[in-house]
């Protein structure tokens, strides 16, 4: 067995959590209240640019060019293409780019951005690849089991396209294949890289809470105009 189905097989429980959140739910009904989808957008805007930077600083880790062309094009994809997508979602609701890049990171995003980018800094490249692998391989599971929920198309339906779309399934596919790669030539590594991986999807997991809740400081809404 494949490392990463391993590391899946360890995350199960955390997996179903997630597409039985009543915001995965409703969103694929169409029924998701508003305005827990733009405090997602606004909050995911802040979480990709740390995100991006997860992929960069793996980048610079990496010995072989193959796998650091890859790490430094998904970094730039993300800022380049994601980024825009997240802009034409808030666009929508009437929210500039201005507001995006000013908007305070609630605590979840917080401590998920921090544990990413300390990752980042301090740890191993197999640790950066465990790291970053439950938001891709979520992303996909979750948007795949939107999909298959979902009757009809709705407002949110480009949400569920843009995670089941080819280029999204090919980044994924990368991301498994570069944590088997890791998994096979660092062995001594497998339980630094689970605890990372566990990290990183049990904070997936509380990210859908945190935008149906409005989650912020001490509030029920944590888009303050004060950026971090």
């Amino acid at each position: 067995m494949a490392f990463s189905d391993d590391l899946l097989a360890d995350g199960a429980s955390i997996w179903e959590a997630q597409k039985a959140h009543p915001f995965v739910e409703e969103l694929a009904a169409g029924t998701l209240d508003e305005a827990a989808f733009q405090h997602w957008v606004k909050q995911d805007y802040r979480y990709l640019l740390d995100y991006a930077r997860l992929f960069a600083l793996a980048g610079v880790k990496a010995r072989d060019e193959e796998t650091m062309t890859r790490l430094l094009g998904v970094a730039h994809d993300v800022l380049d293409h994601e980024m825009d997508l997240h802009r034409e979602f808030a666009a929508d609701y009437g929210i500039s780019r201005a507001e995006l890049e000013a908007v305070e990171k609630a605590p979840t995003c917080v401590a998920y951005t921090n544990f990413l980018v300390r990752t980042a800094y301090e740890g191993s490249l197999a640790e950066i690849a465990a790291a970053l692998y439950p938001c891709m391989q979520g992303y996909l599971d979750v948007g795949e089991h939107m999909a298959e929920l979902a009757d009809g198309e709705h407002q949110y339906t480009p949400f569920i396209e843009m995670y089941t779309g080819e280029e999204f399934r090919d980044a994924t596919a990368w991301c498994r294949e570069f944590v088997d790669r890791c998994g096979e030539r660092y062995p001594g590594e497998h339980e630094a890289m689970r605890e990372a991986f566990l990290t990183s999807a049990n904070l997936e997991h509380r990210f859908w809470e945190m935008a149906y809740t409005l989650e912020g400081w001490g509030s029920t809404e944590s888009d303050s105009v004060s950026a971090r």
